[in-house]
Order: C-alpha cells, then sequence, then structure tokens
C-alpha cells in the first residue's frame, strides 16, 4: 500500500553559514537536529529513526551520531548513494514511518569541505575501484565526465555554451536575493563564458561552488503533523533509479532521473507540468539540463531552449532552485538536502523576492556520482495540502 499524501516533513533547517573551519560535522548536525526539531516543535526524545551520511563517514557513522546525539533509535538508516542520498532518505523514512518501523525520522548532513580544502571533484579513483578500470588510466575526474555529457549533448542536440551559462545566470539572480547564499554578485552570459575553462566545454562559472554546510529534516506522519507547529509539507510521490555503463555503450544523455522521475510522479498521481518548481542537484549546468528533459519538464534536445533567457528564473516557465543551488548559494560535497529544504520552504510560502509565488507543488531531484559514468538518482513529490 503507497504512503502517498500519508507521511509529512514537519521540521527543517539549513545551517546558514558557509565558512566552518571551528566546527566537525557533527557539530554541525548536532545544531541542525537541534533547530529542525525546534521548528517542528518536536524534541530529540520523539526521534526513533536517524538517517544520515557524509562525505567521510563509515559503516558506523549512523551509529557514531547516535552517540553523539545521545540517541538510541530504533530505526537506523546510514545508506549513502552519494548527493542524492538525503532525497532517497526522506523516501525510507517515509516507507519506515508507514511500516510502524518508527515514528518520527530525523534525517542529517553536515560537512566542512570548504575549511577542510576538500577538492572535490577533481581526482580520480587511483585504481581502487575496479570499475573505473577502463577510464582512470585516460586521467577522467569528475568534472571531465560532467564535460563529456555535455558535449555530447552539444553534438547531438545542438545545445550551446550561451545555453548553459543561461543556467548559472538564473541561479545566480536566485542567489541574490538569499542573504546565506556564498555567491551573490550577480553575473551574465558573458561572464560565464569568459571564465576559465575547467573541462571543455564547462567554465568555472558552470561548475558548483565548494562550501561548508548541513541540514536536517523532520519526517512523521501526516496525522502526528497536523498536530504540530508547522504546516505539514506532503510526501506525495517518491523514486529512486541507479544509471551506469551497462557493460557497453549507453547513452549519455538518459539519466537516472528519468526512471526515478517516472516512480515519483506515477506515485503522486502527477505530472511534470503540475509542478510549480523544481529543486534539482546543479553540480554543474549541464546536470541541470539533462535533469529537467529526464525529469519529463521537456523533450529530449529541448533542454537548451527551455532554460535559456530566464526559463528556469524566478517568473519564468519553471523555476529551479530558487535558493541559488549548489552553482552560487552552498554545495558541501553533498547537496541533496538542501534540494529538499528548499522545496519544503517554498511550498510553505513567506520567503520574500525568491518565493514562488502561490507554490503548491514541488519536485525534486538528487543526483548521486557521475553523469557520464554511474550514478543515482532520488526524486520526490511535494505538495502543502
Amino acid at each position: 500500500m503507497s504512503f502517498s499524501g500519508k507521511i509529512a516533513i514537519a521540521g527543517v533547517h539549513e545551517y546558514e553559514s558557509r565558512w566552518a573551519p571551528d566546527k566537525t560535522s557533527f557539530q554541525i548536525m548536532g545544531e541542525c537536529a537541534r533547530d529542525a526539531l525546534a521548528d517542528a516543535g518536536l524534541g530529540l526524545s520523539d526521534v526513533d529513526g536517524l538517517f544520515c551520511a557524509t562525505m567521510t563517514m563509515g559503516a558506523m557513522g549512523p551509529v557514531q551520531l547516535a552517540e553523539y546525539l545521545n540517541l538510541k533509535p530504533r530505526y537506523l538508516d546510514g545508506s549513502n548513494i552519494g548527493g542524492s542520498s538525503f532525497v532517497s532518505h526522506v523516501a525510507h523514512a517515509a516507507g519506515a514511518i508507514h511500516a510502524g518501523l518508527c515514528d518520527v525520522g530525523l534525517i542529517l548532513y553536515g560537512s566542512t569541505a570548504a575549511s577542510d580544502a576538500m577538492a572535490i571533484g577533481t581526482g580520480n579513483s587511483s585504481g581502487k575501484d575496479p570499475s573505473a578500470a577502463f577510464v582512470t588510466p585516460y586521467g577522467a575526474t569528475l568534472v571531465s565526465s560532467y564535460a563529456m555529457v555535455a558535449q555530447r549533448y552539444m553534438h547531438e542536440y545542438g545545445v550551446t555554451s550561451e545555453q548553459l551559462a543561461d543556467i548559472a545566470v538564473s541561479t545566480r539572480h536566485h542567489a541574490s536575493l538569499n542573504p546565506h547564499a556564498k555567491m551573490r554578485n550577480p553575473i551574465t552570459r558573458e561572464d560565464v563564458l569568459e571564465s576559465r575553462v575547467i573541462a571543455d566545454p564547462l567554465h568555472l562559472l558552470d561548475c558548483c561552488i565548494i562550501s561548508d554546510g548541513g541540514g536536517a529534516v523532520v519526517v512523521t506522519s501526516l496525522e502526528r503533523a497536523k498536530d504540530l507547529r508547522q504546516k505539514p509539507v506532503l510526501v506525495r510521490g517518491t523514486g529512486e533509479a541507479v544509471a551506469h555503463r551497462e557493460i557497453g555503450a549507453p547513452d549519455l544523455t538518459t539519466i537516472a532521473a528519468k526512471q526515478s522521475g517516472e516512480q515519483a510522479f506515477a506515485m503522486a498521481g502527477l505530472t511534470p507540468a503540475d509542478m510549480d518548481l523544481a529543486t534539482i542537484y546543479d553540480s554543474f549546468t549541464i546536470t541541470v539540463l539533462a535533469t529537467l528533459e529526464n525529469l519529463g519538464f521537456c523533450k529530449k534536445g529541448e533542454g537548451g531552449a527551455f532554460v535559456e533567457n530566464g526559463g528556469i528564473g524566478l517568473g519564468g516557465r519553471l523555476p529551479v532552485n530558487p535558493d541559488g543551488g549548489g552553482l552560487s548559494s552552498n554545495h558541501s560535497g553533498m547537496r541533496g538536502i538542501f534540494l529538499v529544504i528548499e522545496a519544503v520552504r517554498q511550498l510553505r510560502g513567506g520567503l520574500g523576492a525568491r518565493q514562488v509565488e502561490g507554490a503548491s507543488l514541488a519536485v525534486a531531484h538528487g543526483t548521486g556520482g557521475m553523469l557520464g559514468q554511474m550514478h543515482s538518482g532520488a526524486t520526490l513529490v511535494l505538495s502543502n495540502s
């Protein structure tokens, strides 16, 4: 039996600082847990389900975090599928609550990627990953893998660097309206195109920033959420998927979002056309374009036209990442939790200049791993009624 419409997000909190050299990831998670639970009107004693992942957390991470928080939950989930983990954790929490395995799920993430000078996306597997044996010898890195996908889009569909640049421009405008965003100065298409090339055709401003950060999400039943502090945001649909090399020659323009998105929209009984906004993992500008197509917001090959000239800006055909996204607001290594937090905030309303007017339905989609090689996808469809 589906849990669609029976589970709610009752509390959220985003760590406001983008630079926290005096904190550990556990300290950031602890502060976020406190504030998200306060947002919901709950306390640590109410939590009986703990969900977490970090860039450095090992197999015992959830147990160590439980000790740090002085929790003894009856349900633990430390599954890590990359940056999409926390989007999938919402689905896992919903399933666990619906099955009676826990009542209140707390999802946590914390990172000091910037203050630790973590070089995200620049290295390779150094031979440790057997599945990378055919790419590592050629110096392939995370950013070069995304550049390969961008090159394929340009070759097959005529996507241009100008269209990709417009994604960065729209996102930066959103960040300029967010007082906590790391990069708030407006940029132009020309600024993006004139920034140095990192991996052809991706320029510096096509790439996400690196920051410290963290967040927390509180999930419970709709029945319980109705009595809490905030108006519940309902989980309408969820989906998870994986894409890989398929032991052959996969289509680089088909990503995991196609499968996970179809699952989520089907569960919700809704379509992409019903959505008022989207929060999408934006490790690079090409990630946004590919995700929009694969989620069904436009047809294959039409993503360039969809995003250009403010198409995904506030007031555009589909506002995407109104917080400024990973391109301009924050990206602390794994960004999925911030997609959920921003979607919830938009559906609650009251965000001032960056509020999507009349928002009642939102989709959040996380990507983990590397487009062009192997990656995960997790999709949520949320509503405020």
